[in-house]
């Protein structure tokens, strides 16, 4: 697998509008998208820093992935996002053979309309790993 970039770090919050002001007015980053991916039920706001991007990401539906996490550990951290230049069905392949557990057995569309794939923090150390590719 080869890896170009941190591509953002995903950030679990309550809510977007009340996290905005404090990556904008004290860090000084702009968001420049804003949108919901309804099959993650999930709404996004991005951030650039430098090559890196800060991805905010506020549940939509109490059953959600987000919800989920933020009911069991608070906001915070969610997971860190890598671009990889052989694609995420390749990058899925590599990771599978080298014993990684697979959240997502196939890339699936993501925010940004990015091709994403998601490995299991059991297996990653515990750190929530996502694969990205556009």
């Amino acid at each position: 697998m080869k890896i170009s970039h941190i591509e953002h770090l995903g950030i679990a919050v309550e809510s977007i509008e009340n996290a905005l002001p404090y990556y904008e007015n004290v860090l000084g980053l702009k968001c420049y998208n804003i949108e919901t991916v309804e099959d993650q039920k999930v709404k996004t706001a991005f951030l650039k820093c430098g090559e890196t991007k800060i991805e905010l990401l506020e549940p939509t539906s109490p059953d959600s992935t987000i919800a989920k996490f933020i009911e069991k550990r608070g906001m915070g951290v969610h997971h860190v996002a890598f671009a990889v230049e052989d694609g995420v069905a390749n990058a899925l392949a590599q990771a599978e053979e080298a014993g990684i557990r697979l959240i997502d057995k196939a890339p699936r569309k993501g925010a940004e309309n990015l091709n994403i794939a998601f490995l299991h923090p059991k297996s990653t150390m515990g750190v929530l790993t996502e694969l990205c590719e556009k």
